[in-house]
């Protein structure tokens, strides 16, 4: 399981705050190990001194002062304690081994022949010495640890403000270069979806600006390869129907009414090819996007071409779908399935479903169908599947090839598939696009 976010900005923040957070806990690991004990070795040596100091004043001083010297000297931090009788040692580590040997040196000769003992470890809030006055009486030196905010408290809120810091300046960061991105995305997606892609904003990080100006560079190039194939299709067109005019007319002068037929009949093939041709050329170029309502189209549509004998029937919706597109190019579209649809199948049935963000126009027809494998195929220019359809039906191959644009043009897809009863279906996915009022 990816734990991870998954928008690049909160990625670059949940990074850095987590790099944070190790950096932190490293220079904890790194304070307790050394910083701390340095710290406790300073202290013991600071209360070895005083300890010391005053064991040497209380062996200085009168029997009978010494108890109240002990009291006054005695602090909340230290306390001082009188003792008679002779200390009964108990085992020291080396530590307490080696201040033991340390406060020796410090004391006076006659001191410092008596047992001493450090208690570092017996108690975890304090730790005491035992300092010899006299042959049958010391004094017991304790040093109370100081009550502080343990250090893992203070490293908590130090790596607290670390991290909202560095999260804040990650986030800064995130989205200087994540907003030239998300425009190079939506960029992309409506290039893909056949609209006029905009200009990016060559700004941000030198990456973004390359891949931005790379973007720009590429949008430009397509845009001129396409209006270029354009240009070529439509002047190819247009200058095919002037000799088929001419052809035309040169026919009335033939004799013979068989050869005559025969090439009335070639020129006839040759004009049809020369439409759609003009036809692919026109494309989804030009025509201004406006709000129309889908259902009324199709409806419309359907009607039409039933007043001209074909048979085509239309489920009529009940609720209004409104569409913002190329109104022309999606009859044009929903024409040429119906046509398919009638030449190969007889007879067509239209029906608009609702999916989820996306109207569906499914046309469906009783003919032989398709095979799996060139459902495909048969969207390429001029491919005319003639194992499979009639090659009386005419046709140039250019009719689903010119769909497919529309659809890709509209941001949506066209898909063939076999009916399981027979026949063929045909779905036209469009992007539902909010209707202006």
């Amino acid at each position: 399981m990816n734990l991870l976010p998954r928008t690049l900005n909160m990625q670059l923040v949940a990074v850095t705050a987590a790099a944070v957070l190790l950096s932190n806990l490293a220079v904890v690991g790194w304070f307790e190990l050394t910083s701390e004990r340095q710290a406790e070795i300073a202290l013991i040596d600071r209360v070895v001194d005083r300890a010391t100091s005053t064991a040497a004043l209380m062996g200085a001083i009168p029997d009978s002062s010494r108890k109240t010297a002990a009291e006054t000297l005695s602090t909340g931090a230290m306390d001082f304690v009188l003792r008679k009788g002779k200390s009964a040692p108990w085992p020291m580590q080396a530590d307490e081994r080696q201040l033991a040997a340390q406060i020796r040196a410090e004391l006076p000769a006659a001191q410092g022949k008596y047992p001493i003992y450090a208690n570092l470890h017996r108690r975890p809030d304090a730790f005491q010495f035992g300092i010899p006055i006299t042959a049958d009486s010391q004094v017991i030196a304790t040093f109370h640890r100081q009550v502080s905010t343990p250090w893992q408290v203070e490293a908590l809120a130090a790596a607290l403000g670390a991290i909202l810091a560095a999260s804040l300046a990650a986030a800064y960061i995130a989205r200087r270069v994540t907003r030239p991105l998300a425009e190079l995305t939506n960029a992309a997606s409506t290039l893909a979806r056949g609209g006029n892609a905009p200009r990016l904003s060559e700004s941000g990080p030198q990456d973004v600006r390359e891949a931005a100006r790379a973007f720009n560079a590429m949008t430009d190039e397509v845009r001129h390869t396409l209006e270029s194939q354009r240009q070529l299709l439509s002047a190819v067109g247009h200058d095919l129907r002037t000799p088929i005019t001419a052809m035309r007319i040169s026919l009335e002068f033939i004799d013979d009414p068989e050869l005559r037929d025969g090439l009335q009949n070639n020129l006839k093939e040759l004009q049809e090819l020369t439409e759609a041709v003009l036809s692919a050329a026109r494309g989804t170029g030009g025509e201004v996007k406006r709000n129309i309502d889908l259902s009324a189209l199709l409806e419309s549509l359907c009607a039409d071409m039933d007043d001209l004998g074909e048979q085509v029937r239309f489920a009529p919706n009940e609720k209004p779908a409104p569409l913002v597109c190329r109104p022309n190019e999606i009859r044009r579209a929903v024409r040429n399935l119906v046509s398919n649809a009638l030449a190969y199948g007889r007879e067509a049935e239209v029906r608009l479903s609702r999916q989820d963000g996306a109207y569906e126009i499914v046309v469906e027809d009783a003919g032989p169908g398709i095979p799996d494998a060139d459902q495909l195929r048969v969207f390429e220019p001029f491919v005319r599947l003639e194992s499979s359809r009639n090659e009386a039906t005419g046709g140039t191959g250019l009719g689903l090839t010119l769909v497919k644009a529309i659809a890709e043009g509209h941001g949506g897809f066209v898909k063939l598939e076999n009916r399981s009863e027979g026949g063929l279906r045909a779905r036209l996915s469009l992007p539902r696009e909010a209707a202006s009022a």
